[in-house]
């Protein structure tokens, strides 16, 4: 797995968005109330990819690459890197979905942590 490839996808996805919502909150205010319709219907399905990425790199950490790490290091970047993608997850999720992202993020970044000590 390359983490790099799949961070440059998943950053990608992030970019688009940030422009989608800013354009979103721009036409709100403006009460154009067509476009926004539109618009988030459009950022839903950024929303879907981005959770299918975040979701199927949770997956592979969660079932292979964390448990199958024998060197510290190898563990604490698996932890790290699992604290990330909750992290994204948080970032566009909102209400219980964002609670529970926020709490996994902190859980694997404390995890992490306690490897390094």
């Amino acid at each position: 797995m390359s983490s790099t490839r799949e961070e440059n996808v998943y950053l990608a996805k992030r970019a688009s968005w940030r422009i989608i919502s800013s354009i979103e909150q721009k036409e709100e205010s403006r009460g154009n109330e067509d476009h926004v319709s539109i618009i988030k219907d459009y950022r839903g399905k950024i929303e879907t990819e981005l959770s299918k990425i975040c979701d199927g790199i949770l997956n592979l950490l969660d079932s292979h690459l964390v448990p199958a790490a024998s060197l510290a290091e190898s563990k604490v970047f698996y932890l790290k890197m699992k604290g990330d993608y909750h992290r994204y997850l948080a970032e566009f999720k909102t209400g219980a979905e964002r609670k529970d992202a926020a709490e996994n993020t902190l859980v694997a970044y404390k995890s992490a942590q306690v490897k390094v000590f």
